[in-house]
């Protein structure tokens, strides 16, 4: 009865559990706190008592194999290790607390730091009150500001140091809670702000690029110093921006913390060569992924003749992938697709002949050994394109923690047939946070607006496009969990109503604006069109908010578009 992926169903479930250990409180209580809640049809309560099942059933399964999960260690932690003598006086050997960003944390956290606040000789608190981004993975800014009673001496500091006069002007204008403060920013909104309006959602990417041109060739900023932001990124709006900026000379860099490794095209390419390399594992990728592999490995292979070699040269036998060399098909066919490319792909072939000679290597094995040995030559894939190969390598990453943590017994399936079973069900490989750290500092980052706030990183100026999209308003659809009713403060009892959606949501949205502004030193511009990527009109608060602040503050300005 619900409509979501499988890896998405899989996370929620596991993010039940992780609330249950996090807030406090039993997990066998996740469906009765739901369905206390839920006050819309009933056919979905009979789906929150499926997830309280399938939570338990996975609980057990932990416990009846000595295996931990994220919950499980929390909870081993703060109901076992920290209720031992030992546990204390390992934490008594630290006598003076720095804690940053204690908004960010979740409930068992503030209870360790109260406990440690009764026993050290010193300690520093910093708490962010317009902050609490990560609620939706448990951080409760409530139970941090509670802390504050047990502190002698407190400061508020008012003034952002990142963001000019002018930007703090804007974020007073966007939100409530400042405008109830006595003293009013000196800065120019006028001046902060840079918006141009316009009919279609090419338009606006356009003039995107050419004002990130014109920052970086006239006004010599880094490009590392400009962010364009948006509430999701799709791949269709990645490479729409990128394309357009790489026509400039200028790089781009791309993080999306929710995407799956295997949505990736250097990622995918890799798992249907490790299929095709091992057939006695009877995994048979689908065509269309064949000819995204030929596209991807091959350099110069467009996807018309990938298409076309892949329709001749890949034909699965008794449920084995197999593939024929381009010196035996139709010389035809061979003029078609160019004896360049059809070299290429011989090559790539015979590489894989070789390997099926001799003796099975592990999987990660194999991929770094295809990686240098052929696609990271001259005429492959991963030869010039970085992306690609960062993917290769957190590819080759993941394979190798999941053969490290699942040993094969005697005459158990390959570990590699394994993992690329997993992976095709929609099973999310791993997390990569060095990818965030061995990035191209001098790239224009292209990254949906919460990653941006995740990674406390400030630039000199921002881009928010699709400003009309409800997408910066709405909360992620999780329909099998709740990260306001799984809390200490929601009472057991209350259904959440449409009210309490629309204040959460507009508490949200003014968090996400001041965390943003605050994080900018010089400038913020608009890209705003009438038709979003997908050809709707697009009307969301975001862009309400600002045409009521331009018709007040901008009124020569607000009906045609204008820049400062």
């Amino acid at each position: 009865g619900i409509a979501v992926r499988r890896n998405r169903l899989a996370s929620q479930i596991l993010d039940n559990l992780n609330k249950a250990a996090t807030v406090g409180f039993p997990y066998a209580e996740i469906a009765a706190r739901l369905k206390a809640a839920w006050s819309g049809e009933s056919s979905r309560l009979r789906i929150y008592d499926q997830v309280q099942e399938v939570a338990t059933a996975f609980r057990e399964h932990c416990l009846a194999n000595s295996l931990l999960d994220f919950s499980l260690q929390i909870e081993v932690f703060t109901q076992h290790l920290l209720s031992r003598p030992e546990g204390q006086a390992y934490l008594d050997r630290y006598q003076h607390i720095i804690a940053d960003n204690i908004e960010e944390d979740a409930p068992v956290t503030h209870d360790l730091l109260r406990g440690r606040l009764r026993r050290c000789q010193s300690a520093l608190l910093i708490y962010d009150r317009d902050a609490g981004y990560r609620a939706f993975l448990g951080a409760d800014p409530r139970s941090a500001y509670a802390l504050k009673s047990l502190c002698r001496q407190w400061a508020v500091l008012e003034r952002c140091q990142t963001a000019s006069d002018d930007l703090q002007a804007l974020g007073y204008q966007l939100s409530p809670n400042l405008r109830r403060l006595d003293e009013h920013p000196k800065g120019n909104v006028r001046a902060a702000l840079s918006y141009t309006s316009h009919r279609f959602h090419p338009q606006m990417l356009d003039w995107v690029a050419d004002e990130i041109s014109r920052l970086v060739t006239s006004e010599h900023v880094p490009p590392g110093e400009i962010a364009v932001l948006a509430p999701y990124l799709s791949d269709a709006l990645r490479f729409s921006l990128a394309t357009r900026l790489e026509r400039y000379g200028i790089p781009t860099v791309s993080h999306r913390p929710s995407r799956a490794l295997k949505e990736e095209a250097g990622t995918r390419c890799l798992l249907t060569l490790s299929a095709l390399a091992h057939p006695q594992w009877k995994i048979c990728p689908p065509l269309f992924d064949v000819t995204q592999m030929l596209a991807q490995a091959i350099e110069g292979m467009d996807l018309v003749r990938a298409a076309q070699l892949a329709q001749i040269i890949y034909h699965p036998k008794d449920k084995e992938p197999a593939l024929t060399a381009f010196r035996r098909i139709n010389p035809d066919m061979q003029q078609r697709i160019t004896y360049l490319l059809g070299g290429r792909y011989d090559d790539l072939y015979d590489w894989l002949e070789r390997y099926r000679q001799v003796l099975p290597l592990e999987m990660d094995h194999f991929l770094a050994r295809l990686f240098a040995d052929l696609l990271s030559q001259p005429g492959f894939g991963y030869h010039h394109d970085l992306d690609a190969a960062r993917a290769a390598a957190n590819l080759i990453e993941s394979v190798r923690k999941f053969r490290q943590a699942v040993r094969s017994d005697e005459g158990a399936p390959p570990v590699g047939r394994e993992y690329l079973e997993m992976v095709g069900r929609g099973i999310v490989a791993a997390q990569y946070i060095a990818s965030w750290q061995e990035e191209n500092p001098q790239a224009v980052l292209l990254a949906p607006a919460y990653t941006l706030l995740m990674r406390n990183r400030a630039v000199d100026y921002q881009f928010w496009i699709e400003v009309g999209s409800v997408g910066w308003w709405e909360r992620p659809y999780q329909p099998l969990t709740h990260p306001y009713v799984l809390t200490r403060h929601w009472p057991q009892d209350k259904p959440w109503s449409d009210a309490d959606e629309y204040l959460a949501r507009q508490m949200t949205l003014e968090r996400l604006l001041l965390g943003l502004i605050r994080r900018c030193r010089k400038g913020i511009y608009l890209g705003i069109s009438d038709l979003g990527e997908r050809g709707y009109e697009q009307r969301g608060p975001l862009l309400q908010t600002f045409q009521g602040i331009l018709r007040h503050l901008l009124p020569q300005e607000s009906e045609g578009g204008g820049s400062a």
